[in-house]
């Protein structure tokens, strides 16, 4: 598991970026859970934010590629509107203790 940040630092309606090992990764929170998915929309392959720690649509409900405008569930990472609907991001596992916010590198088995 790698270490991604401290769990007060990643606020409940927010999201940040990270970079491991030349993976540039994001978390969101939504209803006190983390999600982690990979910073690439399946669409193009870009980096998904428009400015720095900004994933979210201007609501804080979904994620928001900053290219296209196309839109993912926080939950799933699923694209419900735009040029990719019915992709997902890739997810990677993750855990919150009291350290932090945590992930594995590797892609979760139910991606897409």
């Amino acid at each position: 598991m790698k270490f991604l940040c401290l769990s007060e630092a990643l606020t409940e309606g927010a999201s940040l970026g990270f970079e491991h090992d030349g993976i540039r990764v994001f978390a969101v929170r939504r209803d006190a859970k983390v999600y982690v998915y990979k910073n690439r929309c399946p669409h193009r392959g870009v980096p998904l934010e428009w400015q720095p720690d900004q994933f979210l649509d201007p609501s804080a409900s979904l994620i928001q590629c900053a290219t296209h405008a196309a839109l993912f569930l926080i939950e799933s990472g699923e694209c419900v509107a735009g040029p990719c609907a019915g992709k997902f991001l890739t997810a990677l596992e993750c855990r919150e203790d009291n350290q932090g916010i945590w992930m594995t590198p590797e892609e979760s088995e139910d991606d897409v």
